[in-house]
């Protein structure tokens, strides 16, 4: 890594580590294999958000050419949001963008078509949907014994977990339209 990046990776993460702000929003981040090139962060969700009581794993790589290029940051955790995206140029404000973004989605800028026109065009299920993924992924505590149902029944069909769940996330909870795109 570039003197400089290093450098400033080093500085930022010590900064990301002390921080009151980022104490306060429950937001961890840490080495991978003693490298500041690859980091893994943890955000919580936002309260009073279908992400609240979820814990959400990050992978942060840094690239040589930081700080003129931000971090790449993954989602290890899945989630149902119309946009998660790059967001700023230092961890700290990579996690707390990130964070915020959580509790305010920018539906008419998707990276996911499919969650954004559910976000769009029915809110209550895009939030009880949010919420069955931050349960299932993230260990919110928010449990959908009827998403839950579907969901076997599907897999009980031979269909895998994740698949079905996706499925039926993205046909707003509907098991025929959801086994019909399955099945096709």
């Amino acid at each position: 890594m570039a003197n400089i990046a290093a450098q400033r990776i080093r500085r930022e993460f010590k900064e990301v580590i002390k921080s009151e702000e980022v104490a306060k929003c429950a937001i961890k981040v840490e080495l991978l294999n003693d490298s500041y090139t690859e980091l893994k962060g943890e955000i919580t969700g936002p309260p009073d958000t279908a992400y609240e009581g979820g814990i959400f794993v990050l992978e942060i790589k840094v690239p040589e050419t930081y700080p003129f290029n931000p971090p790449k940051v993954r989602f290890i955790t899945k989630i149902w949001h119309p946009n998660i995206s790059a967001a700023a140029m230092t961890l700290r404000t990579v996690l707390l963008s990130l964070q915020a973004l959580l509790s305010a989605a920018e539906p008419d800028d998707p990276q996911d078509a499919v969650v954004a026109k559910q976000f769009k065009e029915n809110i209550e299920m895009f939030q009880m949907t949010a919420r069955h993924w931050t349960n299932v992924y993230a260990g919110g505590p928010h449990v959908n014994k009827e998403c839950d149902d579907k969901i076997k029944r599907l897999v009980d069909m031979g269909v895998e977990e994740h698949q079905a769940r996706v499925a039926l996330s993205s046909y707003n909870w509907d098991i025929e339209r959801a086994t019909e795109q399955l099945f096709s």
